[in-house]
């Protein structure tokens, strides 16, 4: 009884010191007021500048158009899909939307690896990857005989024309797919959903 009080006594301690020892390094980070005010006028000069016609391309954010023209009201019901290609994984979601006698969401998903050798390969072995986990997805949730809305978050800088087409300004991130950069990823994706034929 008193090895295990002594123990956990010692442990104690030693949680402490390393509490005390991360709280000291943290507090020497610290910004002040000025400082944190003066960060956030830099970042509000820049978010301008991103939005100028004549000091988008010297900016430092650059703000691109998405043609979004409106937000959820709060009202929209139904089945959906979302993917999101962004970094080392993919992840693919179903969004249940209803108005019963209130709003509900029910959401399934799944995380996706995406390996190396297909971020640093081919465009189109990306997105046949992409596919080829959306139909892994679909066969789960028994929809590959449903015509669902899908979202496509696209984590990377893209020139949009219409809401349904983006062209990859450039990579980020560590990827590196070749025959991608400008090019319109929305055609990609269905290019490879189309060549797979098991699913719309």
């Amino acid at each position: 009884m008193i090895a295990a009080q002594l123990l956990a006594y010692y442990f104690t301690e030693l949680k402490d010191d390393q509490v005390k020892r991360i709280d000291k390094y943290l507090y020497a980070m610290r910004f002040s007021d000025e400082t944190l005010l003066e960060i956030m006028q830099r970042f509000r000069r820049e978010l301008a500048k991103g939005l100028g016609g004549d000091t988008n391309a010297t900016a430092s954010l650059k703000m691109l158009p998405t043609f979004v023209h409106s937000i959820p009201d709060g009202t929209e019901k139904g089945d959906f899909i979302a993917l999101d290609l962004g970094g080392s994984n993919f992840r693919i979601l179903r969004v249940k939307v209803s108005h019963e006698k209130k709003q509900t969401v029910q959401m399934e998903s799944e995380i996706y690896d995406t390996p190396e050798d297909i971020i640093h390969g081919s465009g189109t072995r990306l997105f046949d990857h992409v596919a080829e986990c959306l139909g892994d997805f679909m066969d789960k949730h028994n929809i590959k005989d449903k015509k669902l809305p899908v979202g496509f978050t696209f984590s990377f800088p893209c020139q949009q024309a219409k809401l349904n087409e983006g062209y990859l300004l450039t990579w980020t991130k560590r990827f590196k797919a070749s025959g991608v950069e400008g090019m319109d990823v929305v055609q990609l994706l269905n290019k490879a959903i189309k060549k797979r034929g098991d699913y719309e």
